[in-house]
């Protein structure tokens, strides 16, 4: 959203996309996961008494309209970029395969993972766990809008501390607010590298690239 209150911003979708490129310059295979809170959450609607299900497949389809304009952005600067949609629509993106997946990552394109998993009642935060499982991700970035994990909302509490490395079942058992239990699971039970990172701070996705100590490391162990 940038600094709109709805909708996908030029500014920021464009400097996302730079980013990112700069990653496959570095030799870096790169997949990504969006949401699509920015157009329409489905788990809000639900709460105002529409259908779950049918507030998630809405949801899902937000995430696909987010992928596309990502994908623009990415090949408006020369970059190859596939969309794999988790829900079939294959008029205006391919259907996920996690094989084809793999290859396209090989082959230095970046893979936009659209839809969710797919299924209702899940998160996108579920489904970037399970993508980065299938992928064998070596690790797992969660973009926020803040700086790292905090013992309390940073936004409420100016006291409020950074952690700078974690265990995820530290994460489990204080409740922080990282990602949904599902994911989390999932992540610590593959054993994926976590770091969650503030992507309004710009070239923090290069410095993590390059072994630099950016944001919350979440481990296993």
């Amino acid at each position: 959203m940038g600094q709109f209150d709805y909708g996908i911003d030029p500014i920021v979708i464009t400097r996302v996309a730079k980013e990112i490129i700069e990653l496959i310059r570095l030799d870096v295979q790169v997949a990504v996961v969006i949401g699509g809170g920015n157009i329409f959450r489905g788990a809000g609607l639900a709460q105002g008494g529409m259908d779950r299900v049918t507030g998630d497949h809405m949801g899902m389809l937000a995430t696909v309209i987010n992928c596309l304009a990502l994908q623009d952005a990415i090949e408006r600067e020369g970059q190859y970029c596939r969309v794999m949609s988790a829900l079939k629509i294959n008029q205006v993106c391919e259907d996920y395969i996690r094989r084809r997946a793999i290859r396209h990552l090989e082959k230095g394109r970046v893979v936009v993972f659209a839809a969710g998993t797919g299924n209702p009642y899940f998160t996108t935060d579920s489904a970037a766990s399970l993508r980065a499982t299938e992928i064998n991700a070596d690790l797992m970035l969660k973009a926020t809008k803040v700086d790292g994990v905090y013992d309390s909302d940073p936004a409420l509490n100016p006291d409020a501390k950074l952690y700078k490395k974690l265990t995820y079942d530290q994460v489990l058992g204080d409740k922080l607010s990282v990602m949904d239990a599902t994911a989390i699971v999932m992540c610590r039970d593959n054993k994926i590298p976590l770091r969650v990172f503030n992507m309004f701070n710009q070239g923090d996705l290069k410095r993590i690239a390059l072994g630099e100590d950016v944001g919350t490391s979440v481990v296993s162990e």
